[in-house]
């Protein structure tokens, strides 16, 4: 089994917006993978991206210039 590690997770309000991040993050190299929300959280959709810690205000910077709208930002064991 994988060993978990403290990640970067944005979670969203419905599927069309996490299907928006992982097409806007595939189209700008932006790291990071759509997963199930965590346990730990609770969230709208289900589904959430999950990157690096040392990612987070790339992917930040992108979601604000691709117009995505996060539900939360957490860090959490992955």
């Amino acid at each position: 089994m994988k060993k978990k590690e403290l990640k970067f997770v944005v979670t969203f309000h419905t599927t069309a917006d996490a299907m928006a991040m992982e097409k806007a993050c595939k189209e700008q190299n932006v790291p990071g993978r759509i997963i199930p929300v965590p346990r730990a959280i609770s969230a709208g959709c289900g589904l959430s991206w999950c990157a690096g810690l040392s990612d987070r205000e790339q992917i930040v910077s992108m979601m604000k210039k691709a117009g995505i709208e996060e539900e939360e930002i957490h860090e959490c064991m992955v």
